[in-house]
């Protein structure tokens, strides 16, 4: 515990000298320092739970903890001390990511242990898969037979040291580990290992793996069932771009498919981008008491500017706004929780409204949920302004003969800047969409979730100005803005 209370201690006494100027209302931040993957993402004991990986020193990559955070309505959370902190020799230089399932009241955490071997930092460690279990969902304690996955139980046809991120679950009188890894041409796989007492593991198969052309080690792998198909989540490094698709430096996709947990093998038919912004990775999900399958991601990318990290404001890293996954007909379509309606406020409204150039709104702001639904009619191109101002703005606009859908941030302030692009069809002629800003962040869902696209901004505080425009004539149908605010 030496440790965990020397971090908190730590945070305790520096949180007061985070700038708050780009820090965000309703999305969930770390109270200082870095933050990345979500971990362990879960409900226990009447609250959702998000782990999830923590520099509490430095607002850089670093030395990972477990940081911890509760909520009740997964918009409003509430920090608690930290989770883990790496002072074992099986995870003396990180506790990497992981998962959580409670069992018999326990609530219990599967998370990779990471121990440099070498003066090479790059090519002599060692990654292991741990166990951690608390009785109040508050202080865990390691098992002492830890690691309960070791080296010795890679396959020959894996790489031996990148080994990390186990999705525990399950089902019937077994345990499950779907853990990330690559095999030794460099090719991302993932591997699947069982048990029946979480203690004595045994390798199963490799449940999927590259066909050559998506990236080297597979990270951060989720699995789950939802109407009558079988999805298996996977973050692939430097996967080569496809058209508009995986443009960023690391990529987030699911398989669709079916997982044959006896012979441990997954049939893929399918697989499709999760996001196709700027800034989305390493997601997780949770089944809740609802019903409801939900998922979080890192709102930021490898290899782009930390802006908030390069002024020096002592945080970095947050996490996208929750969103309830849809099945339909084996496409995955996403929808932001319900829950976040209840923080709307200062209501604007606009219908039937025909124009043609650019159309200033008169309303304004820097947290707002904004939806709007386009008749496209002749107009060769429209779409939104946000975060406006005389020189910044963020531009959303959608092509009609490409019939692709823009979002441009090469305006939209400081670094990071650039486009995403992704194909999207005008249902009866309309497009939908519906944008969530909060300060530092634009998330787009676009008609009723088929597609989603995530970014960070970094703008002056006077731009929040909102415009409309449209080359040719366009409708607007309907708009709605809603101001957010999330208080303490």
């Amino acid at each position: 515990m030496e440790q965990i209370d020397k971090a908190n201690r730590f945070v305790l006494e520096n949180k007061e000298k985070v700038n708050p100027e780009y820090r965000l209302n309703y999305h969930f931040m770390g109270e200082y320092g870095w933050i990345n993957d979500p971990n362990g993402f879960t409900q226990f004991g009447g609250e959702y739970h998000l782990f999830h990986q923590h520099n509490p020193y430095e607002p850089v990559w670093g030395r990972m903890h477990w940081g911890h955070a509760v909520s009740k309505d997964l918009v409003k959370w509430r920090y608690l001390p930290i989770a883990l902190a790496p002072d074992c020799p099986y995870d003396q230089d990180g506790c990497f990511s992981g998962s959580a399932l409670e069992i018999r009241n326990k609530l219990y955490l599967m998370y990779t242990g990471f121990a440099l071997t070498g003066p090479n930092k790059k090519n002599d460690y060692r990654q292991t898969q741990c166990l951690a279990y608390s009785e109040d969902g508050r202080v865990f304690k390691k098992i002492k037979s830890n690691p309960v996955i070791g080296v010795d139980l890679i396959p020959d046809e894996a790489n031996k040291r990148d080994f990390r991120d186990p999705r525990l679950i399950q089902l019937d009188e077994y345990y499950y580990a779907f853990i990330g890894s690559e095999d030794r041409l460099g090719n991302g796989q993932v591997l699947l290992y069982k048990t029946k007492d979480l203690l004595n593991w045994q390798f199963v198969s490799v449940a999927a793996r590259s066909d050559g052309n998506m990236g080297n080690t597979w990270e951060c792998p989720d699995f789950f069932h939802l109407e009558n198909h079988d999805y298996l989540l996977v973050c692939p490094q430097l996967m080569q771009a496809r058209g508009n698709d995986f443009q960023n430096l690391h990529s987030s996709l699911y398989f669709v498919g079916q997982m044959n947990f006896g012979n441990g093998t997954f049939n893929a038919t399918e697989s499709y981008p999760l996001d196709h912004g700027f800034d989305f990775y390493a997601p997780q999900t949770l089944l809740d008491k609802q019903g409801r399958r939900i998922l979080i991601a890192w709102m930021n990318m490898w290899g782009t500017a930390e802006t908030t990290q390069t002024l020096g404001h002592n945080w970095a890293g947050a996490m996208t706004l929750p969103r309830e996954i849809i099945s339909k007909e084996g496409r995955l379509y996403f929808k932001p929780v319900r829950e976040i309606e209840t923080y709307r406020q200062e209501r604007f409204t606009l219908r039937d409204f025909t124009f043609c150039g650019e159309k200033v709104l008169e309303t304004k702001g820097d947290c707002y949920e904004l939806q709007v639904s386009f008749v496209a009619r002749e107009a060769e191109e429209f779409g939104l302004k946000v975060r406006v101002s005389t020189k910044e703005e963020t531009v959303i606009s959608y092509d009609s003969a490409e019939q692709v859908l823009r979002f441009n941030r090469d305006q939209s302030g400081l670094e990071p800047q650039g486009e995403r692009r992704t194909g999207i069809s005008l249902i009866s002629g309309k497009l939908k969409l519906r944008i969530f800003v909060d300060r530092s962040s634009v998330e787009i869902f676009i008609n009723e979730g088929e597609k989603v696209m995530t970014g960070r901004i970094y703008p002056r505080q006077d731009a929040i100005g909102i415009k409309l425009f449209a080359k040719g004539e366009c409708i607007v149908e309907s708009l709605e803005k809603w101001d957010l605010q999330v208080t303490d």
